[in-house]
């Protein structure tokens, strides 16, 4: 049964970055610790069986935008923080959908999916931003906090920039630029060595991926992005008034480079990474505060989820191997960011209204690419034949009002190998390249044969079963392919 709902609720999205199944003490973690956001999941609904769309962010962040499958635009890969924007301004998306039901909406904290048309002017308005695909108000960074430029932009410009000291960037492979500091001239420099790439421009004391020259009072500090982001986004629900608003706060944690505030250092035992879930946690219990300081959270949806699974080295000498301990960031899954098993896309995902969605867990199959249709349905909004192609409407499911959810989901590895659930099975088809990722040490799921998995019974993925089961496995290969052919799967 649907919920009958006297007022549409506020809508918060809160969306980290890298952050696994087993990251939180309410999917059963034990080594670290988030009282904030089990609250999430002790008063609300933990799902169990929830996926992103893609193992990497740029992908998984496009589907969640737009509805659609990544394999659909060809520019879906992990962009540089200089790249154009990948959504079309005529493009459905999940922030339209809101503005057609009379919300304002906000994106506050990382972006990742390109600005401008090409070649970016930081020193001038830009003309393409997230205003421009749904957004009435955005203050993010453009690419990723290891990418430059390290600057804010508040809608249209970037924070801070002065024309007598204006921004370059350049991401070609030797530096552009003789007057700045870089990881091979200047590494007394460093306050963080890399383990692996990041070694461009050196930027607050840290080897950063591309060359960034000038704008000096417009570059953030790695301290502060938690508390940036955290009070833009308390600034944007409290100048929405009377108005419904729609919230995506992308938190940066716990990408690298994990820097936490000087509050949060050692605070977990496990290192910066522990410590930057750490912070996350607390920025969670803040904005819950202030919502409910303001009288808003009984009549505010609260969704929690990641881009895609974790990932202990990811560039930076920041022991996260070493001091990792006894903690799974994937919890009992297998793989991690980057690989075609399971803990490369299945991701913690969690819904809160208080007062109205009532305490469980499911274990219905969910996907973070049907929220746009899902909330299409909840506000009444029309959708398009050839609009969110792929997202389909399972707003009940979300509320935990059925134990049905979506009868498949498709999902993508860092090298574009396609996965497909289809109820207890999973399929991972064919695909070159090595076992295991020589950098991060994960397991990719490669194969020159195609694998099948009953999840059900094998959540680790342990045993390949698609010898004793070789129609099950040709039938969701064949349908792999159909999907990759099809104009839309959305009914």
């Amino acid at each position: 049964m649907s919920i009958k709902m006297e007022r549409t609720p506020n809508v918060v999205i809160i969306y980290a970055d890298d952050l696994g199944y087993g990251d939180l003490s309410c999917y059963g973690a034990e080594e670290l610790h988030t009282p904030n956001i089990d609250r999430l999941a002790e008063e609300g609904i933990l799902f169990q069986n929830a996926y992103s769309a893609s193992a990497v962010c740029t992908p998984a962040r496009y589907c969640l935008m737009t509805g659609q499958y990544p394999f659909r635009n060809e520019n879906t890969f992990i962009l540089p923080g200089n790249a154009k924007c990948i959504i079309g301004k005529e493009t459905m998306t999940l922030p339209r959908i809101f503005q057609q039901a009379g919300y304002k909406t906000g994106v506050v904290g990382k972006w990742h999916l390109g600005l401008g048309s090409g070649n970016v002017d930081w020193n001038r308005e830009i003309d393409f931003t997230p205003n421009e695909v749904g957004f009435d108000y955005s203050f993010i960074f453009p690419g990723t906090n290891d990418r430059v430029p390290c600057v804010y932009v508040k809608n249209h410009q970037v924070v801070g920039v002065e024309e007598a000291d204006p921004i370059e960037v350049s991401y070609e492979p030797e530096c552009p630029y003789e007057d700045i500091d870089t990881y091979a001239k200047n590494p007394e420099k460093l306050r963080m060595k890399s383990s692996h790439g990041h070694n461009m421009s050196i930027v607050n004391g840290i080897g950063r991926i591309g060359y960034m020259r000038g704008g000096k009072n417009a570059v953030w500090k790695d301290e502060n992005l938690a508390a940036d982001f955290l009070e833009e986004s308390k600034k944007f629900i409290d100048g929405c008034q009377e108005q419904p608003f729609f919230l995506l706060y992308t938190v940066h944690q716990p990408h690298v480079p994990r820097v936490p505030n000087e509050r949060f250092r050692g605070m977990t035992g496990l290192g910066p990474r522990g410590d930057v879930i750490a912070e996350l946690d607390w920025c969670v219990g803040e904005l819950m505060a202030h919502l409910e300081k303001g009288g808003m959270l009984e009549n505010t949806l609260i969704l929690f989820s990641s881009d895609n699974g974790p990932v202990l080295n990811d560039g930076y000498q920041d022991r996260a191997v070493e001091l990792n301990g006894a903690h799974h960031p994937t919890g009992p899954l297998r793989g991690g960011k980057y690989s075609k098993f399971d803990g490369g896309a299945r991701i913690p995902f969690l819904a809160y209204w208080k007062g109205t969605i009532h305490p469980q867990i499911s274990d219905v199959l969910l996907f973070q690419g049907d929220l746009a249709a899902s909330f299409a349905a909840m506000l009444g909004v029309k959708v398009q034949d050839g609009e969110l192609p792929d997202s389909e409407n399972h707003l009940d499911a979300l509320l935990g009002n059925t134990l049905e959810g979506r009868q498949e989901v498709m999902y993508e590895s860092v090298s574009k190998a396609k996965v497909l659930r289809q109820g207890k099975w999973e399929y991972l088809e064919p695909s070159a390249g090595p076992l295991c990722e020589v950098n991060t040490g994960i397991e990719l799921g490669n194969s020159p044969k195609g694998q099948l998995y009953n999840i059900m019974y094998d959540p680790g993925q342990r045993e390949d079963v698609a010898d004793c089961y070789p129609q099950v496995a040709a039938a969701m290969d064949k349908r792999i392919r159909e999907i990759l052919q099809s104009r839309q799967t959305r009914p």
